[in-house]
């Protein structure tokens, strides 16, 4: 038990003793979130233009990308001001409202990359009967209950926080994420540490098994096609989803179950900072370069474009 302190805002210190890093990751950080807002933002755009990728590989990968413009949205913004503000302030109300975004929208990224990969494994495993089961209206389903239950699970988890009464409003880390306001709470947090591991189990854990056993049976699918030529199209088509998965998880489960230490908090800090910025910003960059579909949409777009202008 401590003494309890009304809060009505965060001050966000990470890195603070690091004045000169900050104005590099300053500059680093706005050109790598310009990227994500392009590079995204064109995948978007052609997903929704080219009727070639009217398909449901394509409009989660759109969902996808609208994710990841909403999830650095949520977080980059605050973090530019704060680089270059001497008072590293946010309101109550502010971080909050990061928290429930941040965390829904990472939640609910979990659980779309395991429907992508049911979706690859249908096509490859099922290919004849992939237009019937992916159907629009199961896929409109899907989508939705990613974003519905990576939310709720998001407001149980900071509404629990939020209400706790915190000792002190000061937050060693660069957003407002729920570990690092845990630290703050003066009470038990049992109930809170309680959920969060059921909702790292269903939200992480079997998101990723899932996505396992998905490819396990694409691999044996694929080691049956008799031609090399057969082989290679039908990786190829799965190849840039499995190498955002190992990514996104591998940079999560590498932050978040790495032992922490005050010897490499400097170090934790920018790895979260990456993970944040980097992840989301490799999307579009990976799908462009492993999808041949991608790559030609793209060209046929950006040369529509260019020929109307000119005429």
């Amino acid at each position: 038990m401590g003494n309890f302190t009304t809060v009505t805002e965060f001050f966000l210190v990470g890195l603070s003793n690091y004045p000169e890093l900050q104005v590099f990751l300053y500059v680093l950080c706005l050109l790598m979130y310009l990227v994500i807002l392009i590079g995204n933002g064109i995948l978007i755009i052609i997903s929704i233009l080219d009727p070639h990728l009217h398909s449901p590989m394509y409009f989660f990968l759109g969902n996808l990308s609208f994710l990841d413009i909403c999830y650095t949205s949520s977080l980059i913004p605050q973090m530019l001001f704060n680089f270059t503000s001497e008072r590293k302030s946010i309101t109550f109300i502010g971080c909050g409202l990061q928290m429930v975004l941040s965390l829904g929208l990472g939640s609910t990224e979990c659980l779309l990359l395991a429907v992508m990969a049911f979706d690859r494994y249908v096509a490859i495993c099922s290919p004849l009967r992939y237009t019937i089961i992916m159907n629009k209206g199961l896929c409109v389903q899907m989508a939705s209950w990613t974003w519905i239950v990576g939310f709720m699970n998001s407001m149980v988890q900071s509404v629990l926080t939020l209400i706790m009464p915190f000792c002190e409003n000061i937050i060693d880390h660069l957003v407002c994420e729920i570990l690092a306001l845990l630290k703050l709470i003066c009470v038990d947090i049992s109930l809170n540490v309680f959920i969060m591991i059921i909702a790292s189990i269903l939200l992480l854990i079997t998101p990723l098994v899932l996505i396992f056993f998905s490819y396990v049976f694409i691999l044996f699918t694929i080691l049956k096609i008799k031609s090399t030529e057969g082989r290679k199209k039908a990786f190829s088509t799965c190849s840039a989803h499995l190498t955002v998965v190992i990514l996104f998880y591998g940079s999560a489960l590498f932050m978040y179950m790495k032992p922490k230490s005050k010897d490499t908090k400097l170090f934790d800090e920018i790895f979260g900072l990456s993970y944040w910025v980097f992840t989301p910003m490799l999307n579009p960059i990976i799908y462009s370069l492993r999808n041949k579909e991608v790559k030609e949409a793209v060209e046929k777009v950006l040369i529509r474009n260019l020929y109307l202008r000119r005429i």
